[in-house]
């Protein structure tokens, strides 16, 4: 019996050792073809690849250069988290066409991507960002102290940072007649996001549909919480010249602007929420429940400022 159980021990190890071995040389082998095909505009380069039991599989210590930029992107880790090493192994196998069932949850995670104010590359993103949006008054000091277009590298400056520092996931949830997808965003020393989107259906279903996908909405939820950006905009837009209500002004602007872009007039269910937020209150929830899932391609068609009601938008200010 205790051989048995001694054989039963090696054989898992060695089971295990050999799927971690063998998920690392398709992972890396992945990384080497990505180096090859980035080679004609940028050079990638990182530290290796490592997982876990816990279902845990990341690249480490990724370096980017890309071409006619002198300044290097960083990225401490690039990973998939899944529930356990083995969905780690069937979620590898779905995406080599050798299997069907996705895990009930999984996700992708990046942590502490770091990107100097004054990167070359950041200059010329920013530029653009800033094009594609036709910011004519971006430079305006309303809306380049508060980022209406993005934080240009003055902006980032003036508002005490010398780099972005990010880290970010997205999770994927199986649930009997929907699925969720969780994402998290954190900017070191400006604000911390989660999001939460359940839609209806199925998640294989709709990701095989491709473009044809017509995801309908059930309920969102959307945490913001301040870690010292709001009062470095008030200090820098103060600085600019602007006085207080032009300072609430424009950062109401600019949060409308945000609206703006996914065809929604916030009204004032969310608006004062809002200014209570920017006013000293440290998180912002938004939330949407429609009474019945609506196809979010068919959100274009209402009026912006009957979005709100169609979606149920509420906010509060904690």
């Amino acid at each position: 019996m205790r051989n048995i159980i001694i054989f039963i021990v090696i054989a898992a190890a060695c089971a295990y050792a050999g799927s971690k071995w063998y998920l690392h040389k398709e992972v890396s082998q992945g990384m080497d073809s990505a180096v090859l095909m980035m080679s004609p505009y940028a050079k990638l380069e990182y530290d290796g690849v490592a997982s876990t039991l816990t279902g845990e599989l990341t690249v480490e210590g990724i370096r980017i250069r890309i071409d006619g930029f002198n300044d290097e992107l960083y990225i401490d880790s690039l990973g998939i988290d899944t529930p356990s090493f083995l969905s780690l192994i069937e979620l590898g196998d779905v995406a080599r066409m050798r299997g069907n069932e996705l895990p009930e949850n999984f996700g992708f995670f990046m942590t502490d991507m770091r990107i100097p104010a004054a990167a070359d590359y950041y200059q010329q993103f920013y530029a653009f960002a800033l094009e594609a949006q036709g910011g004519s008054d971006a430079n305006d000091a309303a809306a380049e102290c508060t980022g209406r277009y993005g934080l240009s590298p003055d902006a980032l400056a003036g508002l005490g940072y010398k780099e972005q520092v990010v880290s970010s996931s997205i999770n994927f949830n199986k649930h009997l007649t929907s699925f969720s997808i969780s994402m998290t965003a954190s900017f070191e020393n400006m604000w911390d996001m989660n999001f939460t989107l359940t839609l209806a259906g199925d998640l294989l279903s709709e990701m095989s549909r491709g473009t044809a996908s017509r995801p309908r909405l059930s309920s969102m939820e959307m945490e913001i919480t301040d870690r010292s950006m709001n009062r470095r905009v008030h200090d820098y837009c103060s600085r600019r010249g602007l006085s207080e209500q032009e300072i609430l002004n424009a950062q109401l602007d600019s949060f409308k602007s945000v609206g703006e872009e996914y065809g929604i007039e916030f009204d004032h269910y969310v608006l004062d929420p809002y200014i209570e937020y920017i006013g000293g209150k440290s998180t912002l929830i938004i939330t949407a429940k429609p009474n019945s899932p609506i196809e979010l391609s068919q959100i274009d068609l209402y009026k912006p400022s009957d979005v709100p009601a169609l979606l149920n938008l509420e906010a509060t200010a904690l």
